[in-house]
C-alpha cells in the first residue's frame, strides 16, 4: 500500500470514528436530519461551503480554465457561488421560519401531500446522480494511488462513503465538515503557493491570449450563456443538500448568516482552481486530461507531505459532498414518503428508516459512477434533472399565494419533461431555458383555472 493511500484510507476512518462518536447522541430521525436544529453561524457556514465544494470544484473547474480560459469558471465557481449567496439572502430564513423538517415539507404545507411525494421524486435522480460524481472522483483519486482498477477502486470508494454516511448524521456532518474544510484550505492554498512560486506572472500575462481572458466565450451566444447560468443558479436554490444544511441552524438568522458566509468563502477558495487552471498552460502544457490538470500541478510541484495534505483536500471535499447528496434525499424518502405511508413507526424505526435508505441510495450511486464518462458530465446533469419546475414553484410558495396544487403539478411535471425530451430527444441548446419557460407558464395557467387551495 502507498503512503498517500495509506493516509486516505487512515484518513476516512478518522472521520468515521468521529462520526461515530457524535453519533452517540442521535436517537431519533429528528435529530439524525435536524441536528436538533443546533447549529451556530460558523458550523453552518463550513458545511455549506463543504458541501458544496465538491471535487469537480478542485479539478473539473480548474481543468475547464485550463481548456478553455476564464469562460470556464462561469459555471463554477461563479455561477454556484452566486446561487448560494442568493440563497442566504433571499431564501434561507423564509425556509427556516416555516418549521421544516425537509425541503418536501414546503409543498404539503404549500400544496399537498400529492406535491411533497412527487417532489421527493423529481428531485431524487439528481442527488445521486451528484453523489455519483463524487464516488467516481474518489474512485479516481484512490486508482491513482494503487493501480487496482477503476471499477474495483470506485467500489472501495462506495463502501468507505457509505459506512461514513450511514453512520452519523447532520451534526456528526457539520463537525467534520469543520475538519474537512480546513484540511481543504490548506491544501489548495499550498498548492496555490507553490504554482505561483514556479511562474513568472510578467511572462504569462504577456503570453495570454485575450479570449482565454473572457468571462463569457463568443461561441455559446447570449442564450447559451444564458442557459449555462441558470442550471447552477436555479438548480442549487431548490438543492436538497444545500437546503438540509441551514435547516439545523438554531435560528432562521443564523441560517441565513451562514448560508451567505458560506457562499462568500465557495466564491474565495473557488478562485485557486482558477487561478492553477488559467497558469497550468505555461507549467504543463498540452496535456491531455484537462480534469486532471490540478492533480498533476500537486504530483509535481508539492513535495511528498504537501501532496499527501492536497490529497487530502480533494477526499474531504469528497466526503462533505457525497454526505449531504446521500444524507438529504433520504430524509425526504424517509420522512415524506415512509413515514406518512407506514404511520405509527417508533422513533428506532424512522431513524433506521434513514439510515437504510442511504445505505440503498449508495448502492445506486455506485452503479450510476461506473456508467459516466465525466465527473463534470455527472455534476451538470444532477443540476439540471427535475430543478427547472420546483424551482418556479418554490417562488411561488415562498413569496405568493397565486396557485395550488394544480399549478404545483403542471409546473414541476411539465418542466422536467420538457427538459428531458429537449436535452435527449431533439438536442436543442437551451433545453433548460425551455423547462423553465414551459414551468412558469404552466403554474401561471393552472393558477389561473384552478383556485389555489392553501397558503
Amino acid at each position: 500500500m502507498s503512503a498517500v493511500l495509506f493516509a486516505i484510507v487512515t484518513y476516512v476512518l478518522v472521520q468515521f470514528v468521529i462520526g461515530a462518536w457524535v453519533s452517540r447522541r442521535i436517537s431519533t430521525a429528528s435529530d439524525y436530519i435536524l441536528a436538533g436544529r443546533r447549529l451556530g453561524v460558523g458550523l453552518v457556514a463550513f458545511s455549506v461551503f463543504a458541501t458544496y465544494f465538491g471535487a469537480e470544484a478542485i479539478v473539473a473547474s480548474g481543468g475547464a480554465v485550463y481548456e478553455n480560459g476564464l469562460s470556464g469558471a462561469l459555471v463554477d465557481p461563479l455561477c454556484y457561488a452566486t446561487a448560494i449567496i442568493i440563497v442566504g439572502l433571499f431564501f434561507a430564513h423564509a425556509l427556516w421560519s416555516r418549521g421544516l423538517t425537509t425541503f418536501a415539507d414546503l409543498f404539503r404545507q404549500r400544496y399537498s401531500p400529492g406535491v411533497e411525494k412527487l417532489v421527493v421524486v423529481v428531485l431524487l435522480p439528481g442527488s445521486v446522480i451528484w453523489a455519483a460524481a463524487q464516488i467516481r472522483a474518489f474512485g479516481q483519486i484512490l486508482d491513482a494511488n494503487s493501480g487496482m482498477g477503476l471499477g474495483a477502486s470506485v467500489l472501495l470508494a462506495t463502501a468507505l462513503i457509505a459506512g461514513y454516511a450511514v453512520i452519523g448524521g447532520l451534526l456528526a456532518d457539520a463537525i467534520t465538515d469543520v475538519i474537512q474544510g480546513v484540511v481543504l484550505l490548506i491544501g489548495l492554498i499550498a498548492l496555490g503557493i507553490v504554482a505561483a512560486m514556479q511562474i513568472d506572472f510578467g511572462a504569462i500575462v504577456g503570453q495570454l491570449e485575450p479570449e482565454r481572458l473572457r468571462i463569457v466565450d463568443r461561441e455559446s451566444g447570449f442564450l447559451g450563456t444564458l442557459e449555462k447560468m441558470a442550471i447552477p443558479i436555479c438548480g442549487t436554490v431548490v438543492a436538497v443538500e444545500l437546503i438540509s444544511r441551514f435547516l439545523g441552524a438554531h435560528t432562521a438568522t443564523l441560517a441565513a448568516r451562514g448560508t451567505l458566509i458560506g457562499g462568500l468563502m465557495y466564491l474565495s477558495v473557488g478562485m485557486v482552481p482558477v487561478f492553477l487552471g488559467l497558469v497550468a498552460p505555461s507549467l504543463i502544457p498540452n496535456h491531455p486530461d484537462p480534469e486532471q490538470i490540478v492533480v498533476r500541478l500537486a504530483e509535481v510541484y508539492l513535495p511528498g507531505a504537501l501532496h499527501v495534505v492536497f490529497v487530502g483536500a480533494i477526499v474531504s471535499a469528497i466526503l462533505s459532498v457525497v454526505h449531504a447528496a446521500l444524507h438529504a434525499p433520504a430524509a425526504q424518502i424517509s420522512h415524506n414518503v415512509v413515514v406518512r405511508l407506514v404511520p405509527g413507526l417508533s422513533d428506532r424505526a424512522k431513524l433506521w428508516s434513514v439510515r437504510s435508505t442511504v445505505m440503498v441510495l449508495s448502492v445506486v450511486a455506485f452503479l450510476i459512477s461506473l456508467t459516466s464518462d465525466t465527473i463534470k458530465e455527472l455534476v451538470e446533469t444532477a443540476s439540471a434533472f427535475g430543478s427547472a419546475g420546483v424551482f418556479v414553484a418554490t417562488l411561488f410558495a415562498l413569496f405568493s399565494r397565486f396557485g395550488g396544487p394544480a399549478s404545483a403539478y403542471v409546473s414541476i411535471t411539465s418542466g422536467m419533461l420538457v427538459w428531458a425530451v429537449a436535452k435527449y430527444g431533439f438536442h436543442t441548446p437551451t433545453p433548460y431555458l425551455l423547462g423553465l419557460l414551459t414551468a412558469l407558464a404552466g403554474y401561471v395557467g393552472a393558477g389561473l383555472v384552478a383556485p389555489s387551495r392553501r397558503s
